[in-house]
C-alpha cells in the first residue's frame, strides 16, 4: 500500500517509516524538519519538506495519493502547550483537519493518529486505564490531542473514513529528543553522559517521583502495522500495563551505563529534585488488553532490554560525534 507518514522524521513516526518499510509498503514522508532530522529518513522512503499546516501540502496528496495516511507530525512539548496554547492548537489540532480534509478529498482508505494515552487521561481514578475512562487532559497537548481524535470521529461517522486512534503511553528509544512529551530517558541519558546529574521532578510528598507507563519504540510502531493491516476502526491504549517512577527509571539507566562501562558523575545516586512542572500528572499507566484483542498487540520489549538498546545507540551517537 502507499501510505503517507506525517512527522516521518521525527522520534517515534521514523521507527513507523521502517516498519512499513520492511513489511514492503511504499512510504512518502512530510516532514518540515522543525523537530526531526534527515538522519532520521528511511532509506527507500520519498521524502517532501513541508509543515502540516502549510497549504502546500495538499500538493503531496495530490502527487502521491495514499491509501493511508499515518499522521505523527505534531507540536511534542507539554510544557511549550502550557506556555504558547495557541500554536499547540494550530499544529495539533488545525493541522490535523486540514489533513482530513484532504484525506477526504483524496480518497484515503485508512487514517491512523498518534494520539496520547500518557497525558489524555489526566488523574484518572483508575489505573491501568482503560480506552472507555472518560478523559481529562491535564494540559493543552492533551486537550488538542483529544480534540483531534473527536474531529477524526467526526469524519469516520460523516464520511465513512476508516481510522484508528494510538493513544500511546510514554515512548522511549533510540533517536528520542529531550523535549517531547515523554523524553525524559533521553533527558537522563544524554546529562549523565555529559557528566552531569539530571532533575528528577516530583509532585510534594513524594519524592520518588512520578509513575508512567514506558513503551519501547519498535514495539510501538508494530502497532501502527497492526492497525494498518488489520482494518479496526477505534481507540486503542499501547503501552505495557506496568507503571515505573521516575527515580527507579532513573537508576535503571544509571546502572545500565555503569554496566557499559560509563563512568557517572559524584553523586548520581542522589540527583537535585524540583517540583512538577505544569501539565504534569501524577500517575498514568494504560489498560492495553483491548489492543492485545483487537488488534494483536503486546509489547515484546521489558524496561531492561530497552533501555539497554537505547542507551547503546546514544553511545554510538557520541562515537560518531568524537569522530
Amino acid at each position: 500500500m502507499k501510505i503517507l507518514v506525517t512527522g516521518g522524521c521525527g522520534f517515534i513516526a521514523s521507527h513507523v517509516a521502517d516498519a512499513y518499510i520492511a513489511a514492503g509498503h511504499d512510504v512518502a514522508i512530510v516532514d518540515d524538519l522543525s523537530t526531526g532530522k534527515m538522519a532520521n529518513k528511511p532509506e527507500g522512503a520519498r521524502f517532501h519538506k513541508v509543515n502540516i499546516c502549510d497549504p502546500a501540502v495538499e500538493d503531496i496528496f495530490r502527487m502521491e495519493e495514499p491509501d493511508i495516511v499515518n499522521h505523527h507530525a505534531a507540536q511534542i512539548s507539554v510544557p511549550l502547550s502550557v506556555q504558547e496554547p495557541l500554536i499547540d492548537a494550530e499544529v495539533n489540532i488545525k493541522g490535523t483537519i486540514r489533513l482530513l480534509e484532504l484525506s477526504r478529498k483524496h480518497g484515503v482508505k485508512r487514517f491512523i493518529f498518534s494520539s496520547t494515552g500518557g497525558a489524555i487521561y489526566g488523574e484518572a481514578d483508575v489505573v491501568p486505564t482503560a480506552e472507555d475512562y472518560p478523559p481529562q487532559p491535564a494540559s493543552p497537548y492533551a486537550i488538542a490531542k483529544f480534540s483531534a481524535e473527536n474531529y477524526i470521529r467526526f469524519y469516520g461517522s460523516q464520511y465513512g473514513m476508516s481510522y484508528t486512534c494510538l493513544r500511546y503511553a510514554n515512548v522511549y528509544g533510540p533517536r528520542q529528543i529531550p523535549h517531547g512529551e515523554a523524553g525524559v530517558v533521553a533527558i537522563f541519558t544524554e546529562t549523565l553522559l555529559k557528566g552531569r546529574l539530571p532533575t528528577i521532578n516530583h509532585f510534594p510528598g513524594e519524592p520518588e517521583g512520578m509513575v508512567r507507563d514506558y513503551c519501547y519504540v519498535k514495539d510501538v510502531a508494530s502497532a501502527s502495522i497492526m492497525a494498518t493491516t488489520g482494518g479496526k476502526t477505534g481507540i486503542f491504549n499501547i503501552g505495557t500495563g506496568r507503571g515505573t517512577r521516575t527515580r527507579e527509571l532513573y537508576m535503571r539507566i544509571a546502572e545500565a551505563l555503569q554496566e557499559k562501562g560509563i563512568a557517572l558523575p559524584d553523586g548520581f545516586k542522589t540527583p537535585p529534585t524540583a517540583e512538577a512542572r505544569g501539565g504534569d500528572i501524577r500517575v498514568s499507566t494504560l489498560k492495553v488488553e483491548k489492543a492485545k484483542e483487537e488488534l494483536g498487540f503486546e509489547a515484546m520489549h521489558d524496561l531492561a532490554s530497552g533501555l539497554s538498546e537505547t542507551i547503546d545507540w546514544y553511545l554510538a551517537q557520541n562515537k560518531k560525534q568524537d569522530r
